[in-house]
């Protein structure tokens, strides 16, 4: 039987640690690589704090699965039990060249149903939380249930590359709803974006491939206001695999995907 009271209090208790890991790793020298691209960048920091955090779980909770982003964690094939699905350090490009924009980010799901929710803007000290039920938070502020807003009232995050011409969408789709919003803005950050959206500060955003680490903490964030979190033709996501993005606030999500990304 899991103890969520204890697992959400040791989570939020890790996550700060880790942020000041992060913060106080500022003034040192990175050691910076490339994964799939020139682009896909990894810091010791990504995969230190991947490491701290897989040394505490695996210490308090010998049972539970784990899946991070740089690769420490179990191969998983299906989702069951509990599942700790981690980005130590999402928008890692903003944090080599910005030292901002970047987030922890963590869904903790029980079989494949999202049950914590973790996004802390490291710089900000910034800690979104949710817990399936119970609501959103802000640093235990709780965060209002979303309202309907207008495609013409809307600010829309989505990153300009999908806009010229790319292998995931043509962007003759999207540049009708562009026209339409009343602006654009890119983060760079999944984690950052979705819990702009759950706070308020954005109103949807779109991306064509996340993988589960992107997403898994945000969905919950996300549905705990109302909002709506599926794949670009309104699917379910599968916690377990990569997938387009849309996220939208309520009424604003249906709006789009049917009169633009449907069409």
């Amino acid at each position: 039987m899991t103890n969520w009271k204890e697992l959400d209090r040791n989570a939020r208790d890790w996550i700060m640690e880790a942020g000041k890991k992060i913060r106080d790793s500022f003034q040192d020298e990175l050691n910076i690589k490339t994964k799939s691209n020139r682009n896909d960048l990894v810091t010791n920091m990504d995969e230190a704090t991947e490491r701290y955090f897989i040394e505490k779980i695996r210490s308090t909770y010998k049972h539970h699965h784990i899946m991070g982003e740089e690769g420490f964690g179990d191969e998983l094939s299906e989702l069951s039990g509990v599942t700790w699905i981690i980005d130590p350090i999402d928008g890692t490009m903003n944090f080599v060249h910005q030292q901002r924009n970047f987030a922890i980010s963590i869904g903790v799901y029980d079989g494949k149903q999202g049950v914590l929710g973790y996004i802390y803007d490291v710089v900000h000290d910034e800690l979104y939380h949710a817990e399936k039920g119970r609501g959103a938070y802000m640093n235990d502020q709780k965060l209002p249930v979303l309202n309907e807003v207008a495609v013409e009232g809307s600010v829309i995050a989505l990153n300009a590359q999908w806009m010229t011409t790319n292998k995931r969408i043509d962007p003759e789709i999207l540049a009708p709803l562009v026209q339409k919003v009343r602006g654009t803005r890119s983060y760079g950050s999944a984690a950052i974006e979705m819990a702009y959206i759950a706070s308020g500060r954005l109103d949807a955003y779109i991306s064509m491939r996340l993988a589960p680490w992107d997403f898994a903490a945000g969905k919950i964030l996300i549905e705990e206001v109302g909002g709506v979190v599926t794949d670009l033709e309104g699917n379910e996501l599968n916690p377990l695999n990569k997938s387009s993005l849309f996220v939208g606030k309520p009424g604003l999500h249906g709006k789009i995907l049917n009169n633009y990304l449907k069409n």
